[in-house]
């Protein structure tokens, strides 16, 4: 049994134990939660899973075939009812859904019932358009309600939705929008930053010369820019919506239908899509919002991730409209017009409840703290951290002078494949270390194993795993089901392997270090270091290319490349620009490399491998791990001897 007396305090770390008076009124206050959990997880879900609306309920809780799950076998159900039609019947109709406020400082709020208004008619667009059920729609968009309306159609109809972040080239769209051979495009003509129009629909235009399966574009107005719009298949969202029905009957959906897929990167060229389904998933993301968060009906809730990415997906938008939130959304930078841009709408919102990334917390420490102290913060109540470890450093700056001393601070680990967080301190029960997630959340089985997949001893690194299947988690990749066996499920026995390293302390707590394979976590975000090798070696100035993760103090990590140039090329400052414009382009610009340092080889072994461990310890500035294996050893001198010379 979890008891929080046990939790011993050591020199070297700090404790912070629930407030007696947020505990009291705390939505989980019993600990007793962890001991069910941990005896009957199917019971636990499932009673979880009664909260929902369901047309029919499931037949079985779990269906385990490893490495595949179904869960709520049987049982019907359909998204968009649960986040919008449920809340009808009551006085939430009338309670804000969606509070959003753009860059340039337009606002619009939509309460339940006009976001149900929205959402039936642009579904009865789709309809028209020809979009039924199990037909693909790419979103790719900027931070309005207008993303959110698209999402909730497409999840009325029964079409799984693809978003792609509106920060990705238009090589990287073409890519998203083949292999999930999309039917339907939704886009806008640009998007707000730091008082620029970025555009977006050109991006959408490139991207179509190579994708046949797209047969329509719908194009929101957000900045006004000029755009081109091709003849029978662009066609401008706010002339469609006029003549659309505010009526459109929801589709019956089996729990394990698809509710939409997400690309993310791989340590191979090409992105993942992640499937999700969903009964499992809008339980995960319903229950663990509600319980971690603690939401109450006059909450405000903002989180600060991109609608394009995971936690925009289950904590802006399935798992708080699922509950009845009211969801603050913006669109800008946090420094545009000035850096006080979040403490200003905090302010202005009372913003109650605040998710943001650790990238953009060590971000604010730079700034300094006299931005948000010349803002009343007052409201908040819970601040949460998201997207990559927090250091203990940023945990007690965020605490202190965000929080005021007063938020409990819920650090959450999660990703895309598992849905829904699965390590985090449930707010009113579990004592919090700054740096550490804490613990599983009831109901899931997270470990930290050595090599072999035994549990390390406390205090000892390991992998970090799921020993047992929970709701929200992927069910495949999308086309590729060996891909998914081979990447989650083949490192060891009957578990999955997170790809994360981790330590479990001597009261159990996990402190997650970070990615053990080849994907750099750049502000919370995953780039794969395949990608961007084989970007650079497309360049014809390369000829080899190895990318590493390497630590950054605002961003987690940083993209660093070395590269080898074809014979008769020289270096030069120009090239170096050159390449990295070349990434941004081929990707997006979070790939940019950070620096990139040319070499006559690249360190290998005698069987040819590329060595990025000795690559990642020179960018680091370790000292060097075991050299023997080398095929060049003065490789590694004339690298060190780079990485240590300045740039003019």
């Amino acid at each position: 049994m979890f008891n929080q007396k046990n939790i011993a305090f050591a020199p070297e770390e700090q404790v912070y134990y629930p407030d007696i008076s947020f505990s009291a009124r705390a939505n989980v206050r019993d600990a007793r939660i962890y001991d069910w959990a941990g005896m009957d997880y199917e019971g636990y879900w499932a009673e979880e899973a009664k909260k929902l609306h369901w047309y029919k309920t499931w037949d079985k809780v779990l269906e385990w075939q490893h490495p595949f799950a179904q869960w709520f076998v049987g049982g019907k159900i359909n998204a968009c009812v649960n986040c919008v039609d449920r809340h009808l019947d009551s006085w939430r109709r009338n309670k804000a859904a969606i509070i959003f406020e753009g860059e340039p400082g337009d606002q619009v709020v939509l309460t339940y019932q006009d976001l149900h208004r929205e959402v039936s008619k642009f579904a009865n667009v789709l309809k028209d358009l020809g979009v039924g059920k199990g037909d693909v729609v790419t979103i790719y968009m900027p931070m309005i309600p207008e993303a959110v309306i698209a999402m909730l159609a497409c999840a009325r109809i029964g079409a799984p939705h693809s978003l792609v972040f509106g920060g990705f080239s238009a090589e990287a769209l073409r890519d998203r929008i083949k292999d999930a051979a999309a039917k339907v495009v939704v886009t806008s003509d640009a998007c707000w930053r730091r008082g620029k129009a970025i555009p977006l629909k050109q991006n959408v235009d490139t991207a179509l010369t190579q994708c046949a399966s797209v047969e329509k574009v719908v194009v929101v107005q957000r900045t006004g820019s000029e755009v081109y719009m091709e003849p029978s298949r662009d066609l401008w969202y706010h002339e469609l919506m006029k003549k659309a029905s505010a009526v459109c009957e929801p589709a019956m959906m089996d729990a394990e239908d698809i509710l939409f897929i997400l690309y993310t990167s791989g340590t191979t060229g090409k992105p993942k899509g992640i499937v999700h389904t969903t009964g499992g998933y809008l339980t995960g993301v319903t229950s663990t919002h509600r319980n971690i968060f603690d939401l109450k009906e006059d909450d405000v809730y903002w989180c600060t991730a991109d609608i394009g990415w995971i936690t925009g997906h289950s904590y802006l938008v399935y798992g708080p409209l699922a509950n009845g939130a009211t969801v603050f959304m913006f669109e800008g930078a946090p420094d545009y017009p000035e850096r006080d841009r979040f403490w200003e709408l905090i302010e202005k919102y009372r913003i109650t409840l605040f998710y943001t990334a650790p990238t953009a917390i060590r971000l604010f420490m730079k700034w300094g703290e006299s931005y948000p102290a010349g803002r009343d913060l007052s409201s908040l109540r819970l601040l949460g951290s998201v997207g990559e470890p927090i250091n203990p450093e940023a945990w007690l700056w965020y605490h202190k002078h965000i929080g005021r001393e007063k938020c409990p601070i819920v650090d959450t680990w999660w990703q895309t494949e598992t849905g829904s967080v699965m390590v985090a301190p449930l707010p009113g029960l579990v004592p919090t270390k700054p740096g550490s997630a804490t613990m599983s959340l009831p109901g899931v089985f997270v470990d930290v194993v050595d090599e072999l997949g035994q549990p390390v001893k406390a205090g000892e690194s390991g992998y970090l795993v799921i020993k047992k299947p929970w709701p929200s988690m992927l069910r495949t990749v999308y086309k590729d089901p060996q891909r998914y066996v081979d990447t989650y499920w083949s490192r060891f026995e009957g578990m999955y392997f997170t790809g994360d390293g981790a330590r479990r302390d001597k009261d159990g707590y996990i402190w997650v270090l970070g990615r053990v394979d080849d994907v750099i976590n750049v502000s919370g975000h995953r780039i794969g270091t395949a990608e961007v090798e084989s970007a650079l070696v497309e360049h014809p100035a390369v000829a080899e290319a190895a990318v590493i993760g390497r630590s950054h103090e605002l961003k987690g990590q940083a993209v660093s490349a070395f590269v080898t140039l074809r014979e008769g090329i020289a270096w030069a400052p120009e090239l170096e620009k050159d390449l990295k414009n070349h990434v941004a382009k081929k990707i997006g610009g979070l790939a940019r490399p950070e620096e990139i340092i040319c070499t006559w080889e690249l360190p290998k072994t005698r069987s040819g491998k590329i060595m990025r461990r000795l690559l990642k310890d020179i960018a680091e500035g370790r000292v060097l791990g075991d050299t023997s294996t080398l095929a060049d050893p003065a490789v590694i001198n004339q690298l060190m001897q780079q990485r240590l010379t300045p740039k003019e």
